[in-house]
């Protein structure tokens, strides 16, 4: 005996209008995302800039730093050389 499969009746029109449906879904939920995507960017964009100012704020402080230990080394040399040595002291 040979089986058969039932027929199945499509409905044409209902068929055409779910298509619709689920493409009107789909194009919705893209465009949602796209918005999303676009705020997510902007949000990385302001973070990164954020991080750009802290990291120039840190080297400029790092400089500053750097500047003000040599002027204190240029200070210790300035009074070091203005001390006048005692003839009579030892050197060792």
């Amino acid at each position: 005996m040979l089986w058969r499969r039932p027929l199945r009746r499509v409905d044409r029109d209902a068929s055409w209008q779910w298509a619709r449906e689920t493409y009107a879904a789909l194009t919705a939920e893209r465009d949602q995302l796209k918005r999303e995507l676009a705020e997510v960017r902007r949000e990385r964009d302001e973070i990164l800039a954020a991080l750009r100012e802290l990291q120039a704020a840190v080297q400029a402080r790092w400089q500053a730093e750097a500047e003000l230990a040599a002027l204190y080394r240029e200070r210790e040399i300035a009074r070091a050389r203005a001390v006048e040595r005692d003839q009579n002291a030892m050197l060792n």
